[in-house]
């Protein structure tokens, strides 16, 4: 069957997914799209993902957004990593950082060389020679790509924004770049009888609004790739069993600090994300071995600040849609999956499955071959993901509880068992070209939960014990004299992105 051109884009559904998607067809697409955002005010937003990863950068730069104006406006502070407390082992505490640690030697990452002089009792902690962890520690930013003239690179970092905000200063951004908002709620969803693609949603009121292609932003309830299309859902509760979380803002922290903290509680998790004008909080549970009501004594009595607010609670089961895009009808956000937000990815997934759809987008015809490879790329991220959040539950030592004991003996995907093997016996990771985190994440949070490797790369030989150590010492004293350089994190903030006055006010 022959099919028209694709002009007409309606994106169903506002908030962070839906305005995200709005300003990236607008700027890479716009010139040869009509597109059109139907929300609702009286349709509440998600709203507890306030913690990005670096890779939101890389979208800031494509939308033209000052960083600067963007984190005022949103009361935003820097991000180099997240803490993770009592996950390994009741006590532990380690930073999964943006960055690398210490600096690589030829082809040997350095925690090759770090694990040998380890294992002679010559090196103490891998987060010793860490930029970002030294940072952290004394509550310190700044803009460093590379340290001195030497092999080391700079801070990576990302964001922590008050997510609302963040919405409504990209529908500004999307709007002047001549994307139209409807307001209305959907009634019914048609679909041609021939092909079942969607061609037009009727809004309470009956206006109806027509379209070639849809992208459904409506969160958990997914009303057009769930409801109306019948797209089945993959439930991973098993391996991520937690699937409730509650929600509250607190007074500001009177440090500043720039990380995220994630504390493990008896079953589940609380976050700590640290904003110009309050601090977020929340706690994700698992129902099944925690009641409501002990869950959101557990989140109050974690709170380092005074609340501004009663818990807001958000239900969901972890996993994904069996498919991404069907029909003529692609889901974005939580309206295609969920992972909690462990390690921050959700952001990040809905910009990934914008910038992917922008490149497969049909311009004509039946676009079946471009439908399959964005499901198949979008599958193999998301388990990627999946798998990385898994390795914080299972790999640990902790069986002093009910909900530790099941994550520690769970079985768990092939694809990790694989990993976690490889990294013990050699310290080498075992990772996908395409996957989201990088070696030294794998790296980072294997040690944090307590996975040491038998075993370092043979070439790590190379060097004489002699120049192992003096190279060990030279890493440690050049990454504390370049912190030592390093505005507070508050002065940072105070001097080039202080918080907008309104928003104190608010």
């Amino acid at each position: 069957m022959d099919r028209p051109d694709v002009t007409r884009l309606v994106i169903v559904g506002g908030g962070t997914a839906g305005w995200i998607t709005a300003a990236a067809f607008a700027k890479l697409l716009g010139k040869r799209l009509k597109i059109e955002l139907v929300e609702s005010e009286a349709i509440g937003t998600v709203g507890v993902g306030e913690a990005t990863i670096p890779q939101i950068l890389r979208l800031n730069a494509i939308l033209g957004l000052d960083e600067n104006a963007f984190l005022s406006a949103t009361s935003g502070t820097f991000k180099l990593g997240i803490e993770f407390v009592d996950w390994g082992a009741k006590g532990s505490r380690y930073l999964h950082t943006f960055g690398e640690t210490g600096m690589s030697l030829g082809r040997v990452p350095f925690h090759h060389y770090w694990r040998r002089a380890a294992m002679i009792g010559q090196a103490g902690s891998l987060w010793d020679y860490s930029l970002h962890q030294m940072a952290a520690d004394q509550a310190r930013f700044g803009k460093m790509d590379r340290v001195g003239n030497t092999a080391m690179t700079g801070l990576a970092y990302a964001y922590h924004f008050d997510a609302s905000r963040y919405a409504l200063f990209l529908r500004s951004h999307a709007e002047a770049n001549g994307v139209t908002r409807t307001e209305g709620i959907v009634e019914s969803v048609a679909r041609d009888g021939e092909s079942g693609d969607i061609t037009a949603i009727t809004l309470k009121g009956g206006k109806t609004v027509a379209g070639d292609f849809f992208i459904d932003c409506t969160g958990f309830r997914s009303l057009l790739l769930g409801e109306a299309l019948g797209v089945g859902y993959q439930d991973w509760s098993k391996w991520l069993p937690c699937d409730r979380a509650l929600a509250v803002p607190s007074e500001r922290l009177p440090t500043l600090v720039p990380y995220t903290r994630a504390t493990a509680k008896d079953a589940g998790w609380q976050w700590r994300i640290p904003l110009q004008h309050r601090t977020g909080n929340g706690h994700v549970y698992s129902s099944g071995f925690k009641s409501d009501e002990a869950a959101a004594d557990t989140l109050m009595a974690g709170l380092d600040t005074r609340p501004l607010g009663d818990p807001r609670p958000i239900r969901f089961t972890t996993g994904r849609r069996e498919a991404f895009w069907a029909h003529n009808c692609a889901a974005i956000g939580l309206s295609s999956g969920f992972l909690e937000p462990l390690e921050s990815t959700s952001i990040h997934l809905i910009q990934s499955h914008v910038s992917r759809l922008v490149q497969l987008f049909p311009r004509h015809g039946d676009p079946a071959s471009l439908r399959a490879e964005y499901n198949a790329r979008c599958a193999a991220e998301v388990a990627q993901i999946r798998d990385f959040l898994i390795l914080h539950y299972h790999q640990t030592a902790r069986e002093d509880t009910e909900f530790w004991r099941y994550c520690k003996h769970m079985d768990v995907p092939d694809s990790l068992t694989h990993k976690l093997a490889l990294f013990a016996a050699s310290g080498r990771v075992g990772r996908d070209v395409n996957d989201l985190f990088r070696d030294a994440s794998w790296v980072q949070v294997m040690l944090g939960q307590g996975v040491m490797p038998a075993d370092y790369d043979a070439m790590a030989d190379q060097l004489a014990p002699a120049q192992l150590t003096e190279f060990l010492a030279n890493v440690k004293t050049i990454t504390a004299r370049a912190v030592a350089t390093l505005p507070t994190h508050a002065d940072y903030l105070a001097r080039h992105c202080p918080v907008d006055a309104a928003l104190l006010a608010a």
